[in-house]
This record gives structure tokens, C-alpha cells and sequence, in this order.
């Protein structure tokens, strides 16, 4: 399984239930790297896609406990067992927080946006750069939009006998 996330210096991710920043070129990189691919998210996540709508050429896999969430075009899942029962190997887990952290033990690449600006924030994605668990295998040059700096920064789990999920 993936997860794919943008970064603060700090490793903030989101702050009030939105993520951080939206970058252009960041945005088309998820939706190439997504598409055709099931997407794993949690409940305030999709509201914050537009019309809160889920994402088009994808499987939307949503992890939710509230037993009245429905939405359209997606499928709900109650608990993580029950989730990674059902999501393909090749999965993307694409947040929020609570989901990074429940699910990251069960991927073994996860594509950073690696922004090097700090926000004000009220979520972080853990740091892969002091976990003894993760390790980068390829780091873009820098790229740019309205003044910030970004890289992308592939993490892959090291080879520690670690049985994903």
C-alpha cells in the first residue's frame, strides 16, 4: 500500500480541516499517481473535495465509524480490518491524519511533497526522516510556485522483515 501526503518543514499537513497549501503541479502529481488507483480517506477528508464529491477514476474507500455516512460513489468502512480486508495492494492513502496514522504501518511507499516553508498548523504526518522504519529512495530538484520551494521526496520502508498491514 501507498500513501501520498504534502509536508511542512515541520510535517504539518492540514490546519481547521483543509490542507496547508495548494500547489499546482503538486495536484496534478496526485492525480496521475491516484488515478486508477483506490483512494483511502477518512470522512472530513471528502468534504473537503469539491461538492464533497469523491474523486473521479478512482475507488474511494472511506473510513468512517459514523453508521449514517453514506456518500455516493464510495465505499464505507466501519473499522481498519474490515478496510484492509477489502483495498487493493496498490491502494493510496490520501489522509487525513487520523488516517496516515492509523494506516501507515500497512504501506511500504509513501510520495512526499516535501514544502520548505512552515504553517501554521493542527496536523502532522509523522517524520519519516527520524523513523528508523523509512528511508528515501529519490528526492526531485526543487520546484516552485508563488515563492515556495518543494521537492518530492520518495520514502520506501527498509528491508527489516516488516510484514506490511
Amino acid at each position: 500500500m501507498n500513501a501520498i501526503v504534502a509536508v511542512d518543514q515541520n510535517w504539518a499537513i492540514g490546519k481547521n480541516g483543509d490542507q496547508l497549501v495548494y500547489l499546482k503541479e503538486d495536484l496534478k502529481r496526485f492525480r496521475t499517481l491516484t488515478s486508477g488507483h483506490a483512494v483511502i480517506l477518512g470522512r472530513k477528508t471528502l468534504a473537503t473535495f469539491p461538492g464533497g464529491k469523491p474523486l473521479k477514476n478512482r475507488e474511494n474507500l472511506i473510513l468512517s465509524r459514523n453508521p449514517d455516512f453514506q456518500p455516493q460513489g464510495c465505499q464505507v468502512f466501519r473499522d481498519i480490518p474490515a478496510l484492509l480486508n477489502a483495498a487493493p495492494s496498490d491502494s493510496f492513502v490520501i489522509g487525513g491524519g487520523s488516517v496516515y496514522q492509523a494506516l501507515l504501518d500497512a504501506c511500504d511507499t509513501v510520495y512526499v511533497t516535501r514544502i520548505d516553508a512552515a504553517f501554521p498548523a493542527d496536523t502532522w504526518f509523522p517524520n519519516l526522516d527520524d523513523h528508523p522504519d523509512w528511508e528515501i529512495a529519490e528526492t526531485s530538484q526543487p520546484l516552485e510556485q508563488d515563492g515556495l520551494v518543494y521537492r518530492y521526496v520518495t520514502y520506501r520502508r527498509k528491508e527489516t522483515g516488516h510484514v506490511p498491514g
